[in-house]
């Protein structure tokens, strides 16, 4: 899927990094990891085949998230004391199934003898504390697809990885709101490629409901934390190399070699896997009057060259994104390879989604990379999803298949040989202490000129005689703890408040104080229990419906709603203005059930 995943933001946090730190943060020691979801904000990643998917670039949206990785490393920067890691390994039972089981099958018998299921169970978790002793935060990896929230969902959310860091950091951080607390809970991808949270396939595409198993991950993530004795000790070091990726000679053993392709998507990246639909539904190209294929209609694709349907076999080749150049680059030629080594572990920042046989080979071959040049015993982590995104990354036997993963391996058969020998380079630079003699390798290109977003920005509306956040739907006068607070409110297009950072949420939950005569903030937007809905209607006027999914936790007691918005106007031959607005519900009791 297409969602919280980098590029031209890698280069520009760098830049800025470099800015404000000098030469502390630099390209070989930040790796951006997405955790990732299929539930968020598009339109920010550089290359035309996102672009595409998200009917054009957003720069409001780039921005908004350069600034944000930007603030978090700011705070953690300010935070950043003394302290110890440990580190500590466990499976996870129950959580994951392999979603192309019959791929993995195709992979050798001698090789899947010597392990007991076609998933990696284990999680590894690294926990991190002051001199004292105290929590300060945990960064675990796990290979499963954050696909609890299916393609039927709308709201903006971070699916099961991102729920894992939320119930992880709400134990943590009593008292403070979701993501204010100084605890962090960080839940990484790891080589998830085939690998589906959905262990009794997907299910609630009538109700949009969560489907999600994010709960039977949390107690053994729980009890792995509060068991990690091992401490990780030893040099810290990192290396990183820019590589073109359509142009890389594979050895395949002493006399043979293989050759990755310029890139391209097979039939099946169309059809989708059991967790949802591709991200380009190619059935939106014959809608008649649907303006983003309409703009692109004229672009004739042409047929894709002898030379990348060879190099590409068997893949039947979809979209020949590595020869297409208009209006820039469909696919990334160069991509990131980094490894940052913390004592005797050995973090591999891959830039895609490899399957769980890809992760396998991948790690045995850098662990014993290290061990032949004086590093024996090396832990080493798939940290999936790092710094630019090239899809999936299957094994050459599960390529033969050409399943969605195979399909959307866009580098061809030998693509994961490819990542085995150039990271191998990496861990041996970082054995050997000859870091500073790796080459830079290609820079990544940086486009000037992108497809603006198709969506245009239009100016808000408020109804005759109303305001907005005015209340048009208010709320009951009494609630009991399982039930559903709904409140309408004129509303203006929430995009519009990641251009002014007036409000730092779209709604508050209150609780009165009677004792203080004060309203106490007990939920945000990104309270699990609270959900933000924007009705768009026509020229410009709209509602928002805001709910609070009342727990069995909450306290009896008076509440009230806050809605924080913006609103677009533009008087004429005037620039367009942004207007800040908040408005409040009337107040309700909550009660205990009867």
């Amino acid at each position: 899927g297409v969602s919280y995943k980098t590029f031209a933001w890698r280069s520009d946090v760098l830049n800025r990094l470099q800015s404000k730190y000098g030469s502390l943060y630099r390209r070989d020691n930040v790796i951006l990891s997405g955790t990732h979801t299929h539930s968020g904000p598009a339109g920010y990643f550089q290359y035309t085949t996102f672009v595409l998917a998200s009917e054009g670039f957003s720069n409001r949206t780039f921005e908004y998230m350069v600034n944000g990785i930007m603030k978090s490393i700011e705070i953690a920067h300010t935070n950043m004391k003394p302290g110890k890691i440990f580190i500590n390994k466990g499976n996870v039972d129950g959580a994951q199934i392999n979603r192309s089981p019959t791929s993995y099958l195709w992979n050798p018998l001698s090789e899947r003898a010597r392990y007991s299921s076609n998933t990696d169970k284990e999680m590894l978790l690294l926990k991190m504390v002051d001199l004292n002793g105290d929590d300060l935060g945990l960064i675990s990896w796990f290979a499963i697809h954050p696909v609890s929230m299916n393609n039927s969902n709308h709201l903006v959310n971070s699916d099961n990885m991102g729920y894992a860091s939320y119930l992880f950091e709400q134990e943590k951080n009593k008292g403070y709101l979701p993501g204010q607390g100084p605890y962090v809970a960080a839940f990484a991808s790891s080589n998830l490629g085939d690998v589906s949270p959905n262990t009794l396939g997907p299910s609630c595409i009538n109700t949009g409901e969560s489907c999600d198993n994010a709960n039977s991950t949390c107690p053994i993530g729980g009890e792995l934390y509060a068991s990690a004795s091992q401490e990780v000790t030893g040099p810290l070091a990192s290396a990183h190399q820019w590589v073109n990726m359509t142009d890389v000679t594979v050895w395949l053993n002493s006399t043979h070699t293989g050759k990755t392709c310029k890139p391209a998507l097979g039939y099946s990246f169309a059809a989708g896997t059991i967790d949802g639909f591709g991200s380009l539904n190619f059935t939106q190209g014959t809608t008649v009057g649907d303006p983003f294929w309409d703009s692109l209609r004229d672009q004739i694709l042409g047929k894709p060259s002898e030379e990348i349907k060879e190099c590409q076999k068997p893949k039947p080749i979809l979209l020949h994104t590595g020869e297409l150049s208009k209006p820039n680059p469909w696919h990334p030629d160069i991509v990131d390879v980094q490894i940052i080594t913390l004592g005797f572990l050995a973090i591999a920042a891959v830039p895609g989604e490899f399957t769980t046989m890809s992760g396998r080979r991948f790690r045995e071959a850098i662990q014993e990379e290290f061990a032949t040049y004086g590093m024996p015993n090396m832990t080493v982590v798939v940290s999936g999803l790092c710094n630019v995104y090239t899809h999936y990354i299957t094994t050459y036997e599960e390529y033969q298949a050409q399943r969605y993963e195979a399909a959307s391996t866009i580098y061809g058969p030998h693509t994961l040989s490819a990542y085995i020998q150039l990271f191998k380079v990496l861990a041996k630079a970082i054995a050997t202490g000859t870091v500073a003699n790796l080459s830079t390798g290609p820079e990544p290109p940086f486009f000037k000129q992108l497809i603006n977003t198709l969506i245009p920005n239009i100016v808000d509306r408020a109804p005759t005689g109303k305001h907005f956040g005015d209340v048009l739907q208010p709320a009951n006068p009494t609630y009991r703890m399982g039930e559903v607070v709904e409140v309408v409110f004129v509303g203006a297009n929430p995009k519009n408040s990641a251009e002014i950072l007036t409000h730092q949420t779209f709604l508050t939950v209150e609780k009165y104080e009677a004792t203080s005569a004060t309203w106490q903030i007990v939920h945000n937007d990104a309270s699990w229990e609270t959900r933000f809905y924007w009705h768009k209607g026509l020229l410009g006027y709209s509602n928002t419906t805001i709910q609070w999914h009342i727990p069995d936790s909450a306290q009896p007691g008076i509440y009230r709603i806050r809605y924080f918005g913006h609103s677009r106007k533009q008087d004429l031959l005037k620039a367009a203005v942004i207007v800040s607005f908040e408005s409040t519900s009337s107040t309700f009791e909550v009660v205990t059930a009867l």
